[in-house]
């Protein structure tokens, strides 16, 4: 067989190693993937995305909500010190179960059903919390606008990823995150705003706009070819394939390429095959890293942001906290979109964890060594109670905890925010990428909510620098796992992935 028969999967050719046969396809080529028209790709990634948009609206949904009801005149619906904290914090079990059953709903329903389905749920969500009469109503509300947030997490990264090619699908990949911080800020700006003339109940009632443009868009998006052939639908998998890439590029050589990854892999997934390093190292790497994104503490620093910075006396009015955070996440989302594709995904998660590792320290150090006369009057308070209560800046230095937290979130959403949801999507094999990226979506949300449950406890018992140095810990472990365990998919098709994974040389993991 000539050199020109096989192709080396990545770096110099090896006679060891190749990775497709050429009877199957041979690797994309830059010239085909130039030839490529990515109007009708960006715009079926677009119908997928206004569900992380409707994801990132309800998830902060409780800001500025949470002072309305406390406020209520009504006891039914007001909210005190006990009820408070399960309104914001029941969402994530909500998303919990909505990744659980998506382990089944990827695979049954596919890809871009799934979004679809999610639909129902929030809109339902919304429907209660507009119109909600009882504290059981607000609460069922957020369970299944969160339900929808877990099926929407699990099922558009792989609808990305499926859809795209390898010269756009890192900036696609960054798309769900980008779109979920401008349902934030969307929520924000409504709450600031819109609320001075308009009942809190109008803000449900504004979530369900996005969800129903979803439906109406997705109406008319194709569904993952990848999907469409491991049903066997080999001419809708052509034609869905042939209207993204466009009907006068070479198109048909992907779609062999394609079709010959999902034939090898035709059966379903048994336990028995879990135990095949193709199968557990992905989904083990892919588990890992939504585990160790969540005990960064980003979830739990965007839940008790106003209270953190109330405590540590930063000269902002609690208002603009939320914008500005979000502005910041939402210019370094999209410097991680233009980059992904061009630095690589690993140099971005090396500098994610170095600059979390940094700010986590910093502002732990600053807690613990500061005077409490420079650290406000709230010094000696609980991180609860401190919302309510006036902070008394007394030096610039109280600019530090500020810029840490700034850093922090810049740091986290350039690298460890988006392409953990990218690589996820991508190095998953497709026998298992349905129910493998639900059960990711799991592990992510119950480790969120555990750690959101237990912040104030430790934070009353043992003051609030304890939390930020163990999220210093985790940053560091972040880098480690970066370097030992995961890999560079720039440039890469899913195919080619999956074939590295299938060898299981070592060199992968460098």
């Amino acid at each position: 067989m000539e050199r020109g028969d096989r192709e080396p999967l990545v770096g110099k050719p090896s006679s060891s190693y190749r990775t497709f046969p050429h009877s199957a396809a041979r690797r994309l080529d830059g010239d085909y993937l130039r030839s490529l028209h990515n109007k009708r790709l960006y715009l079926a990634v677009f119908a997928a995305v206004l569900g992380n948009f409707s994801f990132g609206f309800a998830l902060v949904y409780p800001s500025p909500v949470i002072p309305a009801l406390e406020a209520q005149p009504s006891p039914a619906l007001r909210l005190d010190q006990h009820t408070a904290p399960w309104f914001g914090s029941v969402f994530t079990l909500g998303a919990a179960a909505g990744g659980l059953s998506t382990m089944l709903l990827n695979d049954c329903l596919g890809r871009k059903l799934s979004i679809m389905f999610s639909a129902l749920p929030s809109a339902l969500g919304y429907a209660l919390l507009a119109g909600a009469q009882g504290l059981w109503m607000l609460l069922l509300g957020r369970v299944l606008t969160g339900y929808a947030g877990g099926v929407t997490s699990a099922s558009i990264p792989v609808y990305i990823s499926e859809i795209s090619h390898p010269g756009v699908r890192g900036m696609l990949g960054a798309c769900p995150q980008i779109m979920a911080v401008l349902g934030s800020l969307v929520l924000y700006a409504l709450g600031k705003y819109l609320w001075l003339v308009l009942d809190w109940r109008w803000l449900a009632v504004a979530g369900e706009v996005p969800v129903l443009a979803m439906v109406l868009l997705l109406c008319f998006m194709p569904n993952s070819p990848r999907f469409l052939l491991s049903q066997g639908k080999e001419e809708e998998a052509l034609g869905s394939l042939c209207w993204l890439r466009g009907e006068d590029t070479d198109y048909a050589r992907e779609y062999e390429q394609i079709k010959d990854s999902v034939r090898k892999q035709s059966r379903r997934v048994s336990c028995a095959e879990l135990k095949d390093p193709f199968l557990y190292k992905p989904i083990l790497i892919a588990g890992g890293m939504r585990f160790l994104q969540q005990l960064s503490g980003v979830t739990c620093i965007l839940v008790y942001l106003q209270p953190i910075f109330k405590k540590t006396s930063v000269i902002l009015k609690p208002e603009y906290d939320a914008a500005l955070v979000g502005l910041v996440r939402l210019s370094s989302v999209a410097i991680a979109a233009v980059s992904m594709d061009k630095a690589g995904r690993k140099i971005l998660l090396f500098v994610s964890a170095g600059t979390m590792l940094v700010s986590n320290l910093t502002m732990g150090l600053y807690i613990h060594f500061v005077p409490a006369s420079h650290n406000g009057t709230v010094a000696n308070t609980t991180l609860g109670s401190s919302a309510n209560l006036p902070a008394e800046p007394t030096n610039y230095i109280t600019l530090i905890p500020l810029l840490a937290t700034m850093f922090f979130i810049m740091g986290y959403a350039m690298g460890w925010g988006p392409i953990t949801w990218l690589l996820m999507s991508e190095i998953l094999p497709l026998k298992a990428r349905g129910v493998a990226s639900g059960l990711c979506v799991v592990v992510s949300w119950l480790t969120a909510f555990t750690l959101t449950q237990f912040f104030l406890p430790v934070v009353n018992a043992f003051g609030l620098e304890v939390p930020f140095l163990f999220f210093a810990v985790i940053s560091a472990g972040n880098i480690l796992f970066t370097g030992c365990c995961v890999p560079e998919t720039k440039g890469r098709s899913l195919e080619q992935i999956e074939a590295f994974f299938r060898t299981g040389r070592r060199s992968f993991l460098r």
